[in-house]
């Protein structure tokens, strides 16, 4: 195999791990939106109920406390499972991991400097 094919092979095998990347990445977000979205709900029943009625009892309070807690636990088990599954990808394929981690950081740090650049121009406008 000559260099040029070589580089054509790397190319190609590059874009295969950036799309299974970009799938387990937007998987894991759903994911973690759906569980942050139950304990947002969570959160704002026992709100909601703390603001009805402020005088809760205790039984009230156990119970919205175990509530938190069994959504808590539930969230910690599929990112333990969601972790043991990388790892294992991760000793199967160190190259393609090596790869999926150098796509996910330029995403992470461009995703940063955008926001960071948005939050400048919010905080320019304030000023003037």
């Amino acid at each position: 195999m000559n260099t040029k094919q070589v580089k054509k092979v790397v190319k190609k095998e590059l874009k295969s791990v950036q799309k299974k990347g970009n799938a387990i990445v937007k998987k894991n977000l759903k994911v973690a939106q759906a569980k942050g979205s139950e304990l947002k709900a969570i959160a704002k029943s026992g709100y909601n109920q703390l603001k009805k009625d402020m005088n809760i009892s205790p039984a009230d309070a156990k119970n919205l406390e175990a509530r938190a807690i069994k959504e808590y636990e539930k969230v910690k088990k599929q990112m333990e499972v969601t972790a043991k599954k990388a790892e294992a990808y991760i000793k199967k394929n160190p190259g393609k991991a090596a790869a999926i981690s150098a796509g996910i950081g330029a995403a992470l740090a461009g995703a940063a400097a955008l926001w960071l650049s948005n939050s400048d121009k919010k905080v320019n406008k304030k000023k003037k």
